[in-house]
């Protein structure tokens, strides 16, 4: 059984100040690229994944997408995830 995996995840610290976002492809169960928004680009682990970051890399509407998550993903959805994430600890 082959299982692709994409998750994105946003990381509040201290509310919406400082906000982290992260894409992660993984394929049976490894992890071949992300995205960090700390970074500004994917980062492949695997040949495989190099090979997907220097494509996703090389097109700047794609990153300028994925650059902007934070906002249009992250900060706008905060209090959707708050409830459930921020404030349980």
């Amino acid at each position: 059984v082959f299982q692709q995996m994409f998750k994105a995840e946003c990381h509040f610290i201290n509310g919406t100040e400082k906000v982290r976002f992260l894409e992660r492809s993984f394929y049976n169960r490894f992890e071949y690229a992300r995205f960090d928004s700390d970074v500004g680009r994917y980062e492949g682990f695997t040949p495989f994944g190099e090979c997907n970051a220097r494509h996703w890399n090389s097109d700047p509407d794609w990153m300028e997408n994925r650059r902007t998550a934070v906002d249009w993903l992250c900060r706008h959805n905060y209090r959707v995830f708050a409830p459930f994430s921020v404030e349980r600890r």
